[in-house]
C-alpha cells in the first residue's frame, strides 16, 4: 500500500521539504515564487491524499500514520526558516511558537490516547485553522522579496496570529478531550466467582442423615 496514490502525495510532501529549506537561503525573487509554489502544491497534497484515499478505498494503516507526521515536518521545517531568514521576528514569532507547542501536545494526546483505544476526531475549526496556517505561511515564504504591489508580508503575519489564535482554541478542545480520559478510574474487568477446589469440598461438614 505504501506505493498508492495517496500515500505517494503524503510522501511527497515530506521529500519537498529539503528542497522548500534549500530555497530559503537563496534571496532571489525565482526563488521566492519556486518556494511559495512548492509549498502551495505541498499544501493541497495534503487534502487530495485523504480524499483520495477514502474514494479509492485505499486507506491503510502507514497512510493513517504518516499523513499528520508529513503535516508536521513541513510546518515545522517552514517556520523555523522563517523565523531563521527574518520574515519572522519580534512578537511575530507568539503565533509560531503556539502552533509547534500545539503540535507537540497533539501528538502527546494522540499517542497517549491510542493506548487507550480512543481515537481524536479532526474537528472543523481544526481544518479552518490549518487552512488559513498554510494560507499564511505561504504568503510569508514570498514574503516582500517579489516585486507586487500587494503587502505580502504583513498579510501572511495577520493570518498567522489568526491561525495561532485558533491553535489555542482547538488545543484546548484536544486537551480538554484528553484530560477527561486521564481522569477516568481505570476500566476492570469483574472478577470471576471463584470455584472451590475439591480438597476444600472434602472439609465442608456433611448433614446427618436419620
Amino acid at each position: 500500500m505504501l506505493t498508492s496514490l495517496p500515500n505517494i502525495l503524503t510522501l511527497s510532501r515530506i521529500a519537498v521539504i529539503p528542497l522548500v529549506i534549500a530555497l530559503f537561503f537563496v534571496r532571489t525573487e525565482w526563488a521566492a515564487w519556486t518556494n511559495g509554489f512548492l509549498f502551495a502544491a505541498a499544501a493541497i497534497t495534503d487534502y487530495f491524499d485523504g480524499y483520495l484515499a477514502r474514494a479509492r478505498d485505499q486507506t491503510s494503516v502507514i497512510g493513517k500514520f504518516l499523513d499528520p507526521i508529513a503535516d508536521k515536518l513541513l510546518v515545522s521545517a517552514v517556520l523555523f526558516m522563517l523565523v531563521a531568514v527574518g520574515r519572522l521576528n519580534g512578537l511575530s514569532v507568539l503565533p509560531a511558537v503556539v502552533i509547534l507547542l500545539r503540535e507537540v501536545l497533539v501528538s502527546g494526546l494522540r499517542e497517549f490516547l491510542a493506548g487507550l483505544n480512543v481515537g481524536v476526531p479532526v474537528s472543523r475549526l481544526a481544518k479552518w485553522k490549518t487552512t488559513l496556517q498554510m494560507f499564511a505561511l505561504g504568503f510569508l515564504i514570498v514574503g516582500n522579496t517579489v516585486a507586487i504591489d500587494l503587502p505580502l508580508q504583513m498579510i501572511g503575519v495577520i493570518g498567522l496570529w489568526i491561525a495561532g489564535l485558533l491553535t489555542l482554541v482547538t488545543g484546548w478542545d484536544y486537551m480538554r478531550v484528553g484530560w477527561i480520559h486521564m481522569i477516568e478510574p481505570p476500566r476492570t474487568a469483574p472478577s470471576a466467582p471463584k470455584t472451590p477446589s475439591p480438597a476444600t469440598l472434602t472439609d465442608i461438614p456433611r448433614a446427618e442423615t436419620s
